[in-house]
């Protein structure tokens, strides 16, 4: 049962971060950057991203609750609502996020790569809710080995945007995954609809 929660949780997880959506964008990036100035980039994004959802994985709901009093199925909904525009966009427009060309490698390290490409608004609420429902162990876990697989599939971003440029796949797999996104995002909406009815009930 654990292990099936865990690798239920982690692909959730990956599906959100959307590995597929880092291969365009790194492609693009490795005409501007030598091969050893990417594999650092990749490494301090991912490293960066690790450290944004574990920290506000495990602490995010009480910041939320305490500081701005902000209940979890509002952050549900508006994570699902950001989220909905993002694979909008991909269907709409084959691209997920758009980079500046004069941003510097530092900078795309940490914005947009980091966050919110990697540990962006609905992936951190995923990560806050899986924390509350079920606990630290099981969160640190999925998000780590989430990480690491997106870690793994951006280091070998050459081999698989040549493969999918070679088979004409780029511009479809993107949209796929922008149709995924959205429906993922439509239930987040639901989500924390149906969680805001409950406790309205309840009271």
């Amino acid at each position: 049962m654990r292990l099936a929660l865990l690798t239920q949780y982690t692909l959730y997880l990956l599906v959100l971060i959307n590995p597929i959506s880092k291969i365009f964008i790194l492609s693009v990036l490795s005409d501007q950057f030598p091969q050893s100035a990417m594999r650092k980039l990749i490494l301090k994004s991912t490293v960066f991203a690790w450290a944004i959802l574990l920290i506000l994985g495990i602490g995010g709901n009480l910041i939320l609750s305490k500081v701005f009093q902000i209940e979890m199925h509002s952050l549900k909904t508006a994570a699902g609502i950001i989220l909905f525009f993002v694979g909008y966009n991909a269907l709409t427009k084959g691209v997920f996020f758009e980079i500046d060309e004069k941003q510097k490698h530092e900078d795309i390290s940490l914005v947009p790569l980091a966050s919110p490409m990697i540990a962006g608004p609905a992936t951190i609420t995923a990560a806050i809710s899986l924390n509350t429902e079920h606990g630290f162990a099981v969160t640190a876990t999925c998000i780590t080995l989430a990480i690491l697989i997106n870690y793994v599939v951006m280091s070998l971003y050459r081999w698989m945007s040549n493969w999918m440029i070679r088979y004409q796949l780029m511009g479809a797999l993107i949209r796929i995954t922008g149709l995924i996104v959205a429906a993922i995002s439509i239930q987040m909406v639901f989500d924390g609809i149906t969680d805001w009815w409950h406790l309205r009930m309840m009271k």
